[in-house]
Order: structure tokens, then C-alpha cells, then sequence
């Protein structure tokens, strides 16, 4: 049994009534127990073991904690016995599941038992945060903590192919959050944003990630013990190269075609065609280097145009799930020879279930829904009964939002990690995408991620937080709890407009669908005068609220301008449904000359905040495709 010791004695000042530590604690640990009486001693001792390099940033947070309570620190020799001073223990237990820990505090000191190096990094976590309730009310309580995940791999995917691609630093402000979340598994959906060496016609206004920028970030993961899985579309998806003229004879359909999304072009590559598994190779070998993980996800989801184009005469024959089936499995083993396991997301091979069972078992599925209602609890025991490990992925449904669609979020996100640990599901990956220009900011998506991070770690145990006031203790550093308040209020104002949409907030639609008549378009014809001027009202209290809210966190003045961008985007789809709310036919057109003036103002200078705000997070690349769906957007307002 491996074990290293922190000797530490501390002196203590109570400073009156505790608050509510829960506040503190993301995820919520699975069992705790509060004792009466404080921890109390009077000075520190620190003694280290090199295993410990790893766990130094909650450590040094922790001993940050220790000196705000006014303890004193003396660093003691590795080869100096234990003293008779109250002492933090760690162990570990080779009997207890790998990320499974045991918290103590009592008299004696501080206990943590874990059953890795990866359990005690996350009771140090927990340890951090109790360290961040003892700064506050000066005491260190007494208590006893038994947890683990009930999820094994608990990720985070972020789309960096839908324009957005963040600097490094945001990169890594987000690993730093991820981790103190416990999650341990992050995804960057990749279509066309890595710098392949002889691709540069498809990335080369994206801002790529680069090689050495993966090695970098993959490096950073480790340290915060996150898996950094590649990310790589295969199949579908692959747009972004096939509108160029090189790639082009790979397609499915080079010239438009019918499909079940109506006419399509060069989404999908051909299975048919020979060279489209010969580009994968060569993606393949020069991405996957990059990467530790022993995952890799090729993606091929939603390939809408097969069957439709090439492929079809070979579909007519042996069936398209089977076509599906054999270039999947196809890349698969291109996959074997980096002895990486094989991630696909699950929705095509859903629709022929019958084809399940003939997966290869060493492959997970990726079960993906967005809606609340997804079925989750009917597809998971299909990939169960075949044998294969799987995985549950829900969302945080702020694409196509701006603001956010809270409650769909926080009850999809419920969804899937309820079947999920109910049927067994290994993990569970929350998914961040950016469709349509990902108009919505990094600050809007932060109540999904919480709540999403903490259920994946207990499910039971976290159903029932208080999401708003997690989001300002653990994201904005606002012990007022107003911050996160107004955020989770306007990723539900989607809801006063009282108009469904699908996959989508109102807001979004209304700018997108201005060619449409409010009157009789099948998604705007739902709003009325009433509802819209309650829900500006509703989002002009929460940026009021947002100004005067005490956040303390490193990047609040990016969070306040990015949130005020957003608002003001889903404001000016207000006043934009209000001036064709009085028009007779509902049409842009029908307005008033004074009236386009005035909307045609306020979108031209969203578009220019749009263009700065962008930069304060990310790459320029990508800035102009985004920037070019609001001009089109604009374009209709002439």
C-alpha cells in the first residue's frame, strides 16, 4: 500500500454560524456526515511524497485555505517520522474502486483514503472546496465523506468545427473548471480544425489546432487527470471539405440530391468510393500521434445523403445499414493499428437495430439526444444487450438559442444519467455545440456544464442542487448567488415566449426565419404582443441583475460582455417580432421605412460587438463564417 503524509497542526477562529456547505460542494459527494465540534490544532507541518507532484494545485489551494484560518506551515523532510501533531493522511486502499475516496475530519486531523492516485486527486478536490467554505466562515468542520462516480468516464465535447475555436488560455480555463468538477473526459469535435500537413485548402481560415498545440493541451489534461480523447468526423459531417473542388469526387452527392432533409450537397463522403478511406488513413496517422487516449471517436453520425447518391445501387442490394455497417467497420480497423478504442455515435445504427449485435465488441456507442424526452431508456438496453460498452450524451442545448434553453438542458441532462446508470452505461458526455455561427457565449453554456458535470458523478445525490448557486460560487465567485441567478433565468426565457420550437430557442428562429410571416410561419406563428413584451422585460431585469452582481472571478468583465451581447441578440429578436406583430401580413417588408432603419441600426451594431467580444475567447478564424450568418440575417432586413 503506497502512502504519503501531510502533518498539520492549525489554529482556529470561528467566525460565527455556518453556511450551508453544500453551497461549496460540486459535485454533491454521495454520502457526507457533519459532526459537531471543529477541527483545531496549532500549526502545519507539510510532508510530501514525489506521488504527490501530480496533486499540487488542489494542494496548494488547500494550504491557501489552511493560511487564510490563520494556520502556520513549515514544510518537514520526507525522512522525518510522523510527530504527535494533528496530521492530513493519505492512503491508498487497493480495496476500494479506483476513483472511489474517503473523507475524515475529527480531531486527530484530516483522513483521506482512495483506491488510486486518481481517488485522492479528487477527495483533494473535495478537501479544496471545503477549504473554500472554511475561508469564508473561519472554521474547519467536522465530517465524514464516503463517494464515488457512478459514472466511470464522465466527459465534456466541445464543437470547434462550427466556427468557434478557443485560444489555448480559454482551453485551459476550461480544463481548470472541468477538473475541479471532477469530470475526466474531454472531446473537441473535429471536422476541419486540425492543421493535417497536406490538407491546408480545407483549414487554412479556421485557426486550426495545431500538433503541438494537442501535445500541449493533451499534457494539461494529464495533469488534471482528464482524458483528451480525439475527435475526428469520418463519414458525415465532412462538408467542409467536399465544397472543395480537390476533395469533391469523394462525395455521396456532388450535385444536390433529395434527401430526408430535404436537397442536399457534399455532406457525406461515398463508402463507395475508394478514396474516402484512404483520406481517413491519412488523417488518422498524423492525428492520432498527438493524442494519449486510448479513445478515439470517428464520429459518423447523421449520414443523411447515403443511399442517395453512389451508394445507392449498392444500399438497393445488401441494404443501407449494412453499407453503413461495413465502412464503419472499415474504419474501425484503421483505428486497431494505434491500439485505440473505437467511438461512434449511435443514431444511424439505431435505425437498424437488427444490425446491432454485429458491431465489434470493443467499439462504444455514443447515444445521442437533445430533447428531453429522448428515448434513452429504450436505446440504451439495445447496445447493453449486444454487448457493448456505451455511452449516454445529452447536451447543453444552447445552440441555436443565444440565451440558453435551460429547462430542456437540465431535464435532458436528468434523462440520460438516470437510464444511463440505470442500464449501465460506462459514460456519460455532455455535448457543447455550436451550429448556425455558435451565437451563444461560453457564459451561457456554464449552468449545463455544471449540472451536467455534477450528475454524471452521482446522479442521486445531485438531482436536486441549487444550480443557480453553484453557478455563482463555483463559476463567477459570487457568494451573493445573484450572477448565476440571472443567468439560469435567461436560458429560461426562451419559456415566457410561450412558442416551441425544435431544436432551437424562439429567438433564433425569429432571426433566421425573417423571411417568414409571424402570422403564419409554423414556428412563429405562436407568439403574440403579450408574451414578447413580457419576455424584454424579463431580459432587460436580468442584464440589470448581472451589472450589480459581485462576481469576482478572473474573467468577469469578458463574462459581462459576452452576456450582454447575447441578451441584447435575443432582445433585438424581440423588437423584431414586435414591429411584424403590427403588421397585418406579418412581413419585414410590410414595416415601416423608420422601422427597418432601426432594426437594420441595432443588428449592424450587434454584428460589429459580435466581432469584438469573439476575440476576448477566441481565434480569429472561424469569426467571419459565424459574422456572415448574422450579415445574412441583416441581409434580410432590406
Amino acid at each position: 500500500m503506497k502512502t504519503f503524509f501531510l502533518y498539520l497542526a492549525l489554529l482556529i477562529s470561528p467566525l460565527g454560524l455556518a453556511a450551508d456547505l453544500s453551497n461549496f460542494l460540486l459535485p454533491a459527494p454521495k454520502n457526507i456526515q457533519i459532526h459537531k465540534g471543529q477541527f483545531q490544532a496549532k500549526q502545519l507541518n507539510i510532508h510530501l511524497r514525489s506521488s504527490a507532484i501530480q496533486l499540487s494545485k488542489p494542494l496548494l489551494n488547500i494550504l491557501s485555505s489552511f493560511e487564510h484560518t490563520g494556520f502556520q506551515t513549515n514544510l518537514t523532510p520526507l525522512s522525518l517520522a510522523p510527530t504527535e501533531a494533528p496530521s492530513l493522511v493519505t492512503t491508498i486502499n487497493e480495496q476500494l474502486p479506483l476513483q472511489a475516496y474517503s473523507l475524515n475530519i475529527n480531531h486527530k486531523g484530516i483522513q483521506l483514503s482512495a483506491g488510486s492516485e486518481t481517488g485522492l486527486y479528487y477527495g483533494l478536490l473535495t478537501l479544496q472546496q471545503i477549504g473554500q467554505f472554511a475561508k469564508q466562515e473561519g472554521y474547519w468542520p467536522l465530517l465524514s465523506i464516503e463517494d464515488e462516480p457512478d459514472f466511470e468516464r464522465r466527459g465534456v465535447m466541445l464543437d470547434i468545427s462550427r466556427d468557434k475555436v478557443p485560444t489555448m488560455q480559454t482551453l485551459y480555463d476550461i480544463v481548470d473548471k472541468l477538473a475541479a468538477w471532477k469530470i475526466n473526459e474531454l472531446q473537441l469535435y473535429t471536422e476541419h480544425t486540425f492543421a493535417y500537413k497536406k490538407h491546408q485548402t480545407v483549414w487554412k481560415d479556421a485557426s486550426p489546432m495545431t500538433a503541438e498545440q494537442i501535445q500541449a493541451l493533451d499534457a494539461y489534461c494529464q495533469r488534471h487527470f482528464i482524458d483528451l480523447v480525439p475527435n475526428q468526423n469520418s463519414f458525415g459531417h465532412m462538408k467542409r471539405w467536399l465544397i472543395h473542388e480537390e476533395y469533391e469526387h469523394l462525395a455521396e452527392l456532388p450535385q444536390p440530391g433529395k434527401t430526408i432533409w430535404g436537397m442536399m450537397t457534399r455532406t457525406s463522403l461515398s463508402p463507395v468510393e475508394p478514396g474516402s478511406l484512404e483520406l481517413m488513413k491519412e488523417l488518422y496517422a498524423e492525428f492520432l500521434p498527438n493524442f494519449s487516449s486510448q479513445y478515439f471517436n470517428i464520429g459518423c453520425d447523421e449520414t443523411v445523403e447515403l443511399g442517395v447518391g453512389k451508394s445507392k445501387e449498392l444500399c438497393r442490394k445488401i441494404g443501407k445499414g449494412r453499407v453503413y455497417l461495413d465502412f464503419v467497420r472499415a474504419l474501425k480497423q484503421e483505428v486497431d493499428q494505434y491500439d485505440r478504442i473505437t467511438q461512434f455515435w449511435g443514431d444511424i445504427i439505431l435505425h437498424h437495430p437488427e444490425l446491432i449485435p454485429e458491431l465489434p465488441k470493443e467499439m462504444v456507442a455514443l447515444i445521442w439526444g437533445y430533447e428531453a424526452d429522448y428515448p434513452f431508456d429504450k436505446n440504451c438496453p439495445k447496445f447493453k444487450a449486444a454487448g457493448l460498452d456505451y455511452y449516454v450524451c445529452p447536451g447543453t442545448s444552447t445552440w441555436n438559442s443565444i440565451i440558453g434553453r435551460n429547462k430542456n438542458a437540465f431535464a435532458n441532462l436528468e434523462n440520460a444519467a438516470i437510464n444511463g446508470k440505470q442500464h449501465g452505461a460506462k459514460g456519460f458526455l455532455n455535448t457543447n455545440w455550436g451550429d448556425q455561427g455558435h451565437w451563444q457565449p461560453l457564459s451561457v453554456c456554464y449552468p449545463a456544464l455544471l449540472y451536467g458535470a455534477a450528475l454524471s458523478w452521482s446522479v442521486e445525490a445531485n438531482l436536486t442542487i441549487d444550480i443557480a448557486r453553484q453557478v455563482s460560487f463555483q463559476v463567477f465567485d459570487d457568494k451573493s448567488g445573484q450572477s448565476g441567478a440571472a443567468v439560469v433565468k435567461l436560458g429560461d426565457a426562451y419559456l415566457s415566449m410561450q412558442a416551441t420550437t425544435s431544436n432551437s430557442s424562439i429567438f433564433h428562429q425569429l432571426l433566421k426565419r425573417n423571411r417568414k410571416s409571424v402570422h403564419t410561419d409554423r414556428w412563429l406563428k405562436s407568439i403574440n404582443k403579450t408574451n414578447t413584451t413580457a419576455t424584454i422585460r424579463l431580459i432587460e431585469q436580468q442584464i440589470a441583475d448581472l451589472k450589480t452582481a459581485p462576481m469576482q472571478c478572473a474573467d468577469s468583465e469578458i463574462v459581462m460582455a459576452e452576456m450582454e451581447q447575447a441578451c441584447k441578440l435575443a432582445l433585438h429578436a424581440c423588437h423584431l417580432a414586435q414591429a411584424k406583430l403590427n403588421t397585418a401580413d406579418g412581413h419585414f417588408i410590410s414595416l415601416a421605412p423608420a422601422e427597418k432603419d432601426a432594426l437594420r441600426t441595432e443588428m449592424q451594431q450587434l454584428i460589429s460587438n459580435h466581432k469584438r467580444i469573439w476575440l476576448m475567447r477566441n481565434r480569429i478564424g472561424g469569426l467571419k463564417d459565424s459574422a456572415a450568418k448574422m450579415q445574412a440575417v441583416l441581409n434580410t432586413y432590406q
